[in-house]
């Protein structure tokens, strides 16, 4: 294996979030490997689409992902609208970020 492949395999995943992009990116050095599409409005950023790119090789990108926006939106003081269904499904599997979740009082 080339020093080459090796520190490409060892890159660690970043977060970040792009608000001119009204996005989260998570990335593998230079190469992004998903986004998470947001719409704030205030305190509250509802999310609107993840996408992970499927020959990233590596698993729990999209969790990675949404956990580390969750975090941020948390860090924020802020709280979440998730109408992406991916977003939604790991909140549902992830109790301890519900708190973060717009309740309707409809």
């Amino acid at each position: 294996m080339s020093d080459s492949t090796e520190q490409a395999e060892q890159a660690e995943l970043t977060v970040r979030d792009v608000p001119d992009e009204h996005r989260y990116e998570i990335r593998e050095g230079e190469r992004v490997l998903g986004i998470a599409v947001y719409r704030r409005r205030g305190d509250i950023t509802e999310f609107l689409h993840t996408e992970v790119d499927q020959d990233a090789g590596r698993p729990g990108v999209g969790g990675t992902l949404v956990r580390a926006a969750l975090d941020d939106v948390r860090a924020r003081g802020g709280s979440v609208v998730p109408s992406c269904p991916f977003v939604r499904g790991w909140i549902d599997r992830h109790g301890e970020y519900a708190d973060l979740v717009v309740r309707s009082d409809s």
